[in-house]
């Protein structure tokens, strides 16, 4: 049985006095919701104070990026040893944002995803393909294309995969829009992604490994989302920055398991 897995990305929103007061609310009000895991991703910024904050809960604190380089000349950019001594316990790497905006390439995801692991946080990977690519015809090709560069030397981290590594599905054209995969057509690739994961770690770490669905998931959509079989969670974007909103998809994500 996967426990479902619901992380809030608050993208470049909510200053460290902002920060913290959504997490102390979150912290309040979902102490008793059991079987879902839960971890938010503020700014840089903020990580340390809100991972301060979270201490002794069951609310992880997750960064939204980190470089694949330890130490060394590479000026503004986060290593993942630095975001782990921050108090993170997870990084997201690969979101489509980071790909469009700043050159993230998928050779670049999968140097990240191992030096998260390496430093001992858990690596939440982000695939997804463009309106166009689904129109086309190619969302399993890109996801094919994306997910083997991301994950093509996970396995010599020699980290337990299994509760380390994320995957999260998000269609780029349902990021921000409003528009959202619908249940079938995420499971359709859901369960592509597990295949391939079998074929490339094997079947025991395929079925135990988390896949989550981003793209404008929030409260009304979220139960019918999670109930799918192969949807292990959500990576919520703009939902995530309303407390009510939030807690709202944890307890979805809880109920249909």
């Amino acid at each position: 049985m996967r426990t479902p897995f619901v992380v809030g990305n608050w993208k470049l929103h909510k200053n460290i006095a902002e920060s913290l007061a959504l997490v102390t609310d979150l912290k309040n009000q979902l102490a008793a919701v059991k079987g879902v895991q839960v971890g938010v991703a503020p700014v840089f910024t903020a990580l340390h104070s809100v991972a301060k904050r979270l201490e002794g809960t069951h609310i992880a604190t997750c960064a939204q990026d980190a470089y694949w380089e330890a130490t060394g000349a590479y000026t503004g950019e986060v290593s993942a040893p630095l975001i782990a001594d921050a108090g993170a316990a997870w990084a997201i790497v690969g979101h489509s944002e980071r790909r469009q905006f700043f050159g993230d390439t998928s050779d670049h995801v999968g140097k990240k995803a191992c030096s998260v692991l390496r430093a001992g946080l858990g690596a939440i990977v982000c695939i997804g393909e463009h309106l166009a690519e689904r129109d086309a015809g190619r969302t399993l090709a890109v996801i094919d294309e994306q997910l083997a560069e991301a994950i093509a030397d996970v396995a010599a981290t020699k980290v337990d995969l299994a509760s380390k590594l994320v995957i999260a599905y998000e269609p780029v054209w349902a990021i921000g829009t409003g528009r959202t995969a619908t249940p079938a057509q995420a499971q359709e690739v859901h369960a592509h992604i597990r295949r391939r994961l079998a074929e490339k770690l094997g079947p025991p770490i395929a079925e135990a490994v988390r896949i989550q669905y981003g793209g404008s998931v929030k409260p009304s959509n979220a139960e019918a989302l999670i109930a799918e079989p192969d949807i292990d969670g959500a990576l919520v974007g703009g939902a995530s920055l309303d407390a009510a909103d939030f807690i709202a998809i944890v307890k979805a994500a809880r109920t249909s398991t």
